[in-house]
């Protein structure tokens, strides 16, 4: 018999050795065996069959080396590298030599057309096409970059740096984030997660200032999702979405298991035309009068490097709701304007006064206005929370321009509070008439990042002063108090923050931060010649430092000193580990008031906090 050639796919090889095999025991059958009983036909059939699943099922394996196929019995790598059968298989067919059944011989040469057994066609095996992409080694990750003032691995998630996890058409899907244990230690008893209330820590007279408080926390650990395509050349729209586990539902608790539940920090649509400078952005985000490292675009935001998800003092920033419109030129110049979810607080000395309540009288009156300044939220808003009557939203115009010698911004804030006052009427208005009042407010503020060193340190810092503008401060001084007539009153105010961020080693940052929130005082004379708003000057202040005494102060300033860093400690295919410790220092200043006995007094109290934290990145591999 003529020695068959057989195919360089290496997924039918297999098929064609096995029936290599059974030509050559057809073909050396004498011609008294080759009239045998269809029984033994039937049973040569189920034997090519047999062989056909089993080749189907290695072609579903892992690809067939030379060295498994030098394995398989009768098979020779011939000096072509292609497979033929050996003599075992060929003595082997000659002691059944008797019992086959007759076989067409496909003639000399390739084998060519369906292979016949007793004149009946027996269906070749298909191999399926060999692969045209072979997958992919994974692609590797570059190190975590702590080079940066505020490096996205420890203030974002670092997602933009991440290969996509996969693709749907043209579109790539990214996954980012970390799983966060952080341990909280402070000097005084906030009852707090890990974002400090910097405002509220205790005076000598509250019991909790002299009880520490240890907290230790898993609900920093944060992910994001990032969705991105390329409709047209130099054109990218995404979808952002980042969440921690900083919500608390109703059963949430420390006793048990804690149930602290996932909440929104960011979720946003975006799209940029890089031909036309412009970029635009809708939803939530960090707000646009928050300082940047670079440019005026979406997670390039000039963060601290801390653990706490309230940041320092200082520091200007919110995360809300908006719509925001970029303009760059030639990506040196920036322009922006973002229309943002407005929110008020209100600060007023009188701790009985509610919204809905009467005004103290000022002087020369008998009855102060019934006024309204908040309402609780319904409709998928916190049945708990208060929210206050917005008249318009916060508008932010920024302007900024990268240079070699730094980073630097300008911005002006529009605000507007509104509450509504009842007038006339009888007892708590009622029959009155109702008037909405709205008052202006905002300021202007600018952030800078400067290298120093080669880039082996960076000067940053941020200033917002103006009227109305304490939600934008993590110590969260009220934005207004109120008139006598019940307007709402913009309280003058100011926020501010210097920061060195120095990187010894690749693996090591270190930084250090000072900041300051205060506020002015704004009163009205009252009836009973008392002073009524924020920061009366009468104000009794004497349980502020007698144990569980009655203590009205309200916060005139707060300063701030903060020092810390990040240690790289791990880095591989399984991820990346990284440490943190945080101290911050807080002393808290009241306003002026007086003591039981008229003389003058001003309430301070001090904080100290630190964190220890460990984490761990698993998409940075």
């Amino acid at each position: 018999m003529k020695k068959q050639s057989f195919p360089h796919n290496r997924k039918q090889e297999l098929w064609y050795f096995g029936l290599s095999c059974a030509i050559g025991c057809m073909t050396c059958l004498p011609r008294s065996a080759q009239a045998d009983s269809s029984a033994e036909i039937a049973q040569l059939r189920s034997m090519v069959l047999q062989l056909q699943a089993q080749v189907k099922d290695l072609q579903k394996s892992q690809k067939v080396t030379h060295a498994a196929l030098r394995h398989l019995p009768g098979g020779e790598q011939n000096h072509t590298g292609q497979y033929a059968p050996g003599l075992r298989s060929a003595g082997a067919a000659k002691t059944h030599a008797a019992s086959l059944p007759p076989m067409t011989n496909p003639g000399a040469g390739e084998l060519a057309g369906p292979v016949r057994i007793n004149d009946q066609p027996v269906e070749p095996f298909s191999a399926d096409p060999t692969p045209t992409t072979v997958a992919q080694e994974p692609q590797s990750v570059k190190s975590i970059n702590l080079s940066s003032s505020s490096p996205t691995a420890l203030t974002q998630t670092e997602v933009d740096s991440l290969p996509p996890i996969f693709k749907i058409g043209s579109v790539s899907v990214k996954l980012g984030g970390f799983v966060d244990m952080s341990n909280i230690y402070r000097d005084k008893n906030l009852t707090a997660g890990p974002a400090t209330p910097w405002g509220a820590f205790p005076y000598s007279g509250n019991p909790n200032a002299h009880a520490s408080e240890y907290r230790p926390t898993a609900q920093l650990s944060r992910f994001s999702l990032l969705i991105e395509g390329k409709p047209a050349r130099g054109v990218t729209v995404e979808a952002y979405v980042e969440s921690d586990f900083g919500g608390s539902g109703s059963n949430s608790n420390a006793v048990q298991t804690n149930s602290y539940v996932p909440r929104m920090r960011q979720a946003y649509l975006a799209a940029d035309d890089r031909d036309l400078g412009l970029h635009f952005l809708a939803g939530q985000a960090w707000s646009l009068t928050t300082g940047y490292t670079n440019t005026l675009l979406r997670r390039h935001e000039q963060l601290p490097p801390v653990v706490d998800s309230n940041l320092i003092p200082g520091v200007t920033f919110t995360r809300v709701p908006q719509v925001r419109f970029i303009k760059d030129f030639h990506r040196k110049w920036w322009l922006g304007l973002s229309v943002e979810t407005p929110q008020a607080t209100l600060g007023f000395d009188d701790s009985t006064l509610d919204s809905g309540g009467n005004l103290p009288p000022a002087m020369g009156q008998t009855s102060g206005p019934h006024v309204i300044y908040n309402s609780t939220g319904t409709g998928m808003l916190d049945p708990e929370a208060h929210y206050s009557l917005d008249a318009a939203p916060d508008i932010v115009l920024k302007t900024a321009v990268d240079t070699s010698v730094g980073h630097y911004e300008l911005y002006g804030l529009a605000r507007w509070f509104r509450t509504i006052v009842v007038n006339g009427g009888g007892s708590g208005g009622l029959g009155g008439q109702a008037h909405s009042r709205v008052a202006f407010g905002g300021g202007v503020g600018g952030s800078m990042a400067v290298p120093l060193l080669s880039g082996k340190m960076q000067l940053v810092g941020d200033v917002l002063a103006g009227k109305g503008i304490g939600r934008y401060g993590p110590s969260q001084l009220p934005d207004m108090t109120l008139r006598s007539t019940g307007a709402p009153a913009p309280l003058r105010e100011i926020i501010g923050s210097v920061g060195l961020i120095g990187h010894p080693t690749d693996n090591l940052l270190l930084y250090t931060y000072g900041g300051v929130e205060a506020a002015h005082r704004a009163v009205y004379e009252g009836a009973d010649g008392s002073y009524y708003g924020y920061g009366s000057p009468n104000a009794k202040l004497s349980g502020c430092s007698l144990m569980l005494g009655v203590c009205n102060a309200q916060t005139q300033s707060l300063i701030s000193y903060t020092m810390g860093g990040w240690w790289h400690l791990l880095d591989g295919h399984y991820g990346s580990v990284m440490a943190g410790l945080q101290y911050t220092y807080v002393r808290k200043f009241a306003f002026r008031g007086v003591t039981d006995s008229g003389t003058s007094t001003r309430p301070t109290v001090n904080g100290n906090t630190v964190f220890v934290t460990f984490r761990y990145y698993p998409f940075q591999n």
